[in-house]
């Protein structure tokens, strides 16, 4: 048996003159929580979609849980779940409702079903509100509701395309929990997601998407590595000041600074050793030329630093899995 339970080589797939997908290759250990990780448009969805058997690629080959996407979707339906970026429930069902019909759909019994509907509520901590209209249900309800019914047939591997996009940080944290738990269980897991922390939190392994292929694959920290030590931020008091910051910052480290404007941040990688050394030099000079700072410190790396280090442009704009987004 293999050890890699998907698998594709060279997938393309175009939508007119927009190329999706341009040489994609993936090799997702069995029992792994695999995340590609990657901005709007890097071809994330499309990837899923193909290898869910709901797309066919326009060339190139994939294989999940030893059936081929192409010539064997049936074998690959039976073995999959799919969890799409919106909830697919039923509003008029109830939670249980949704879970018996997703059950018979599954070739389920009425007997067999009801028994996993209830299992499925108990997991997802949905059984106080099973007999409710799923109308009814938070943003964070509908999304493990929606999850349950993905695992209605106990899958060997489960697509997860951004699970948690627009969840309140609470939510997001059950669906975290519930995900977690699933592949304690041994489910194999491809998640795609925009957001950083999630995939830093989540994966076992990361695959950086950009443009339709994946560009760099590691675990977190291996990816983290290749930016290399550690980073010197510095946030300015004024807007004006930012390219002052980065001229010195450029000098003091002898490395090229990154410059956020939005948030008035100017970001050089050092060495460790390097790193209070380049730190007094930063503020010394600055104090020295009247610049002022709201704040400056030393941090790790992030995978936002590496997708830019890697793309050379800001992972695109998905907010952070600390704020609070309306549901």
């Amino acid at each position: 048996m293999s050890d890699h339970v998907i698998t594709a080589v060279g997938l393309h797939k175009r939508y007119g003159a927009t190329a999706a997908l341009a040489g994609f290759d993936l090799a997702v250990p069995r029992g792994a929580l695999f995340a590609l990780l990657g901005p709007n448009g890097a071809g994330k969805t499309t990837a899923v979609e193909i290898l869910a058997t709901l797309r066919r690629p326009d060339s190139g080959r994939a294989a999940v849980a030893g059936f081929d996407v192409v010539r064997e979707p049936d074998r690959v339906r039976e073995r999959i779940g799919l969890t799409g970026q919106y909830a697919a429930v039923d509003e008029l069902l109830t939670g249980r409702g949704n879970l018996v019909m997703f059950g018979r759909l599954s070739g389920l019994g009425a007997a067999a079903a009801g028994r996993r509907a209830d299992e499925l509520l108990e997991r997802f901590a949905l059984t106080d509100a099973a007999g409710r209209l799923a109308r009814g249900y938070s943003g964070g309800m509908r999304r493990r509701l929606d999850l349950a019914a993905s695992l209605t047939r106990d899958p060997e591997v489960l697509f997860l395309d951004e699970p948690t996009t627009g969840l309140d940080p609470r939510s997001r944290n059950a669906v975290w929990d519930g995900v977690r738990t699933l592949v304690n269980a041994g489910t194999t897991v491809l998640l795609t997601t925009q957001y950083l922390e999630e995939a830093d939190r989540l994966a076992d392994r990361v695959a950086v998407v950009d443009a339709g292929s994946v560009i760099a694959e590691g675990t977190a920290e291996e990816l983290k590595s290749r930016i290399g030590g550690d980073q010197v931020d510095v946030v300015a008091d004024e807007t004006a000041d930012l390219a002052r910051v980065a001229e010195v910052a450029a000098r003091v480290s002898g490395a090229a600074p990154q410059v956020y404007h939005e948030e008035r941040r100017v970001s050089v990688a050092v060495a460790v050793p390097e790193r209070i050394r380049v730190l007094t030099g930063i503020v010394r000079e600055l104090d020295a030329a009247g610049v002022g700072a709201e704040d400056i410190g030393v941090r790790r790396p992030t995978l936002d630093d590496v997708f830019l280090g890697l793309t050379g442009r800001a992972e695109a704009a998905a907010p952070s899995p600390d704020e609070e987004v309306p549901v």
